[in-house]
């Protein structure tokens, strides 16, 4: 994934945010954060789709594999969701996570 969306870059940059895939860290206004192996997936998901809507089950399929289809439903992705908001903002972050009622989410500044 880094080598496709990324030109091969080390590190991905959004804003304040700043990924190292290789090291599986992310710091937020030069502060490391402390992230799940899911919580750093979805954030790096969510970058490498910025401005796009993404469904909850697309989240979940993309996180969990192609199995995640046998699940009752997806309430899980609103938690880590939340996790990751809070620790992006605890570290001075903006939340670029909308919520688009009934569909799923979007990564964006606007």
């Amino acid at each position: 994934m880094r080598r496709r969306k990324f030109a091969g870059a080390r590190t991905v940059t959004f804003e304040e945010i700043e990924l190292i895939p290789e090291q599986g860290t992310v710091k937020v206004n030069e502060t490391e954060l402390v992230l799940t192996k899911k919580e750093f997936e979805l954030l790096l998901f969510f970058i490498s789709n910025k401005n796009r809507l993404l469904t909850r089950e697309s989240i979940a399929e993309h996180l969990w594999g192609d199995d995640i289809d046998l699940a009752d439903n997806f309430d899980f992705i609103y938690t880590h969701i939340n996790n990751l908001r809070k620790k992006i903002m605890k570290n001075g972050g903006n939340d670029y996570i909308k919520t688009v009622y009934g569909t799923g989410y979007k990564f964006t500044t606007a």
